[in-house]
């Protein structure tokens, strides 16, 4: 239920682009669910991370990595309400969001002082940066940012240029996923808080070292050519039936090759931050204005990143494949851990 789709891909602003989205995205279940599951946390609280292959919520300890994704979804929904307007049809004055993601955003405080969640720093912090957007003079929200980025910069190594992902007892195991780039944002909240240059230098070397170490060269180290890049192989690669597997590189047989909404949301979700930066007014219209093409990419005869809508065509094949009205989740067909056999499920952190 990462909440970043709820306000953003599905706001009446996109419901105004050329294309249109599917409209499972302005759906009243979208706030109901989210409602529910709110209202199924435990005391003591745990949150969900991911459910059942028959779409029931599993629930974890705060230290967890994923705990940060559900409480932030209150803030996206108060987002989408802010924006679209709460009516009965729509069901979003159903509730108080904000005071719903602030309730179960102290959850999170214990973990303030140390946790086990390495460089997932960045997504323990998430509710507590919404919360600033809010309400910027919130004293617990700054506490926690700084003690989480404080924890995520600890992990940084300037001989190696980044920040460690997980903890190893041998000294020359020095793990960096690619993942660790969605944390950095934290750094940057933190160094508008304090005025610590030193946190932004720690992220955009970390940056440096991604581009050189974990992304096929082409000779151009720009941030903003590397996200097209990235961008136009995820495109590239998206199957002749538009959906989005759980590892592009994973044998085709057998049949059939799970799929994974998480990964499509959330390059959808990364689609439109492109646009948001992207200096080609083209450009930025080709990504935003792309997802809901509704026609079989077969039919078109052509890469799916040349279609004339590619996100809303990536949108409408989520949706048509993993909206499941009867789930937990807002969304089924999330793989977790493919090599665990955990996939088939929703994903806290994939809606």
């Amino acid at each position: 239920m990462r909440g970043r789709i709820l306000s953003i891909l599905a706001t009446c602003a996109l419901a105004s682009t050329a294309a249109t989205p599917p409209a499972e995205l302005f759906s009243p279940l979208i706030p109901q669910k989210v409602l529910a599951a709110f209202k199924a946390l435990p005391n003591p609280i745990k949150y969900p991370q991911y459910t059942t292959t028959t779409g029931t919520w599993q629930f974890f300890s705060p230290d967890t990595w994923t705990s940060g994704f559900f409480p932030v979804t209150g803030y996206e929904v108060n987002t989408r309400r802010t924006l679209c307007g709460a009516t009965p049809a729509n069901g979003l004055g159903s509730a108080d969001w904000v005071a719903l993601a602030r309730a179960a955003s102290n959850g999170l405080i214990s973990l303030e002082n140390g946790n086990g969640q390495g460089h997932d720093q960045g997504f323990l912090s998430f509710p507590f940066v919404e919360e600033l957007l809010l309400n910027p003079n919130n004293a617990t929200a700054k506490t926690a940012i700084l003690a989480f980025s404080k924890i995520l910069s600890g992990r940084f190594n300037s001989v190696v240029g980044a920040t460690r992902s997980w903890d190893s007892s041998d000294p020359n195991n020095f793990q960096v996923i690619i993942d660790n780039m969605m944390n950095l944002e934290l750094l940057f909240h933190a160094a508008n808080l304090t005025g610590d240059a030193s946190l932004i230098k720690i992220a955009t070397t970390h940056a440096d070292t991604t581009i050189k170490n974990h992304i096929r060269d082409d000779g151009n180290q720009n941030y903003l050519v590397t996200a097209r890049r990235l961008a136009k192989y995820f495109l590239d690669n998206i199957p002749s039936d538009g959906i989005v597997p759980w590892d592009f590189n994973a044998p085709l047989t057998p049949a059939p090759r799970p799929a994974d909404s998480s990964a499509a949301t959330i390059a959808a979700n990364g689609l439109l931050l492109l646009a948001k930066y992207e200096t080609s007014s083209t450009a930025a219209q080709s990504y935003t204005d792309s997802a809901i093409d509704v026609r079989p990419f077969h039919q078109l005869g052509q890469p799916f990143h040349e279609l004339t809508h590619p996100l809303m065509q990536l949108l409408n094949k989520m949706t048509g494949l993993a909206w499941n009205p009867s789930w937990q989740s807002l969304l089924s067909n999330g793989t977790v851990n493919k090599p665990a056999n955990n996939q088939l499920t929703g994903t806290v952190y994939g809606a």
